[in-house]
């Protein structure tokens, strides 16, 4: 009797391992598939295939451990019962695609330059007054991916001025071509869309204004287009080189409860495969998770951290209806990681560049600096009291510093 026991025992142990280690093996194939298909379906089958394959190798020495026939019979339903609720969860969890929001309606004044580089681009643009300028200003958002809306502020002071002002979304972001293959979202790409638009525009030079991310990717432009450019604004910049920059401490000033939600978010079964599918095949995780669906969840993530890049007694920031691009931010975030360093070819460009730093800005002095030290015409003027978002915190000293930069008073 106690050898019976004995091995029912083993039996059941055994069993047990078999539904655990099917479970292990079924996302294992799950995500070597995606490594050779965009199919969810596909992975999925694999996943299953596998899954019920390896509790059938590993249970049927469990049942036959069991010996009689009705612990036998009892213990295989209840293998194919709970393998069965672990593929059930797994589908319910992992391939349910999650609320979409209804995008924000397009304000007045949104247009689309439909460019040769295959991008579609909405923009606003405010168009000069009085005596007009030959140098067009273009701002670039910040991300990759998080576009503005509208004119950005310190625009209809430089319109009034005698600039053409105008404001993009990037591709990948807010109302702006997505494309379906989201490893085309390189910095190669964003800055062959920005000499594309200066062609456009018709105009033989431009003032670039870049703000966070957009002034890395003003960086990049100057170092391919150096004739291209009459002046550079960089504010709160982010790297001009990945392999420069300092570290942030952007998500150490969440507050405990908005670590929670951030984690709540980020970590959902969904996100999480969605994630891992991201660094083995990009394609397979927007077959997951499409563009609206990602956009959403990296809207919702964004908005639980909009406070941690100002000063601690800032007002909250309301969000506006433009949405981010998440395969955007993601895939051109790691091209930047590869790009060469652009420093020898910026050291040896005569271009008037104006730096602008809040006092509060979670990317460290030394980043901007790093601007300063490369181009020889440069000068780095911090703001007080102001954040990453300069012409959110200081709205007033923001504009007096781009007009007077730039009309060179």
């Amino acid at each position: 009797m106690a050898r019976t026991l004995i091995r029912r025992l083993l039996g059941g142990v055994l069993l047990f391992t078999a539904v655990v280690v099917a479970s292990f093996a079924g996302a294992a194939a799950f995500f070597l598939t995606a490594a050779a298909s965009t199919a969810i379906p596909v992975l999925a089958a694999a996943g299953l295939v596998v899954m019920a394959g390896t509790a059938f190798l590993i249970g049927r020495p469990a049942f036959t451990l069991l010996g009689a026939r009705g612990p036998r019979r009892a213990a295989m339903l209840a293998a194919l019962g709970v393998t069965a609720a672990m593929a059930v969860l797994a589908s319910v969890t992992v391939l349910r695609p999650g609320p979409i929001p209804q995008a924000a309606p397009a304000p007045a004044g949104v247009r689309y330059w439909e460019l040769p580089t295959g991008s579609r681009i909405a923009y606003v643009h405010a168009p000069a007054t009085g005596t007009p300028r030959p140098t067009p200003v273009i701002f670039l958002h910040g991300g990759p991916g998080t576009p503005g809306e509208g004119i950005p502020v310190g625009g209809e002071a430089l319109a009034a001025a005698g600039f053409d002002v105008y404001s993009y979304d990037q591709v990948g972001a807010g109302r702006s071509t997505r494309l379906p293959d989201v490893t085309g979202y390189t910095v190669a790409r964003h800055v062959a869309d920005l000499e594309a638009i200066r062609r456009t525009i018709g105009a033989d030079r431009i003032v670039i204004v870049g703000q966070s991310w957009g002034g890395s990717l003003a960086a990049q432009y100057v170092a391919a287009h150096p004739d291209r450019v009459a002046k550079v604004v960089f504010t709160s910049p982010g790297a001009l080189w990945p392999g420069s920059q300092p570290g942030s401490d952007r998500w150490r000033r969440l507050t405990p409860e908005e670590q929670r939600r951030y984690d709540e978010l980020a970590g959902s079964p969904r996100m999480l495969t969605m994630s891992v599918l991201l660094g083995v095949n990009p394609n397979a995780a927007h077959a997951l998770m499409g563009d609206r669906e990602a956009d959403a969840r990296f809207h919702e993530l964004a908005l639980v951290g909009r406070n941690a890049g100002s000063c601690p007694d800032a007002p909250v920031r309301e969000p506006h209806g433009n949405r981010q691009g998440f395969y955007v931010n993601q895939i051109a975030s790691e091209d930047f990681l590869r790009v060469p360093d652009p420093r020898p070819k910026l050291r040896h460009v005569r271009v008037p560049v104006l730096i602008m730093r809040g006092s509060c800005d979670f990317i460290p002095v030394e980043g901007a600096d790093e601007y300063r030290r490369t181009f020889p015409d440069a000068t780095l003027v911090p703001v007080a009291n102001a954040g990453h978002a300069i012409a959110g915190d200081q709205p007033g000293a923001y504009t007096r510093l781009l007009r007077t930069f730039l009309t060179e008073r």
